[in-house]
C-alpha cells in the first residue's frame, strides 16, 4: 500500500469497470444537518473510494458501513 495525499492505495471491485482495480481510500468527515445549531452534532465519518482507471467515487457512511 502507498499513501498519497492521504489516501491508501487498495484493489477492490469496481461496479463501473466490473473487475478489481486499483482505489484511492480515505475518510472524511461530512456535516449531515441543514440546520446551523445543529450542524456541529451531525458530523459522520464516510469512507471516501476512488476508482484509478474509470474516476468512479463511492461514500459509505461509516457507521453503516
Amino acid at each position: 500500500m502507498a499513501a498519497t495525499d492521504g489516501a491508501t492505495d487498495l484493489t477492490e471491485s469496481c461496479s463501473t469497470c466490473e473487475r478489481t482495480t486499483p482505489h484511492e481510500v480515505s475518510v472524511k468527515i461530512l456535516t449531515e444537518s441543514t440546520k446551523e445549531e445543529n450542524a456541529q452534532f451531525s458530523r459522520e465519518p464516510y469512507r471516501v473510494s476512488k476508482c484509478r482507471v474509470c474516476g468512479t467515487t463511492t461514500e459509505t457512511r461509516m457507521n453503516n458501513a
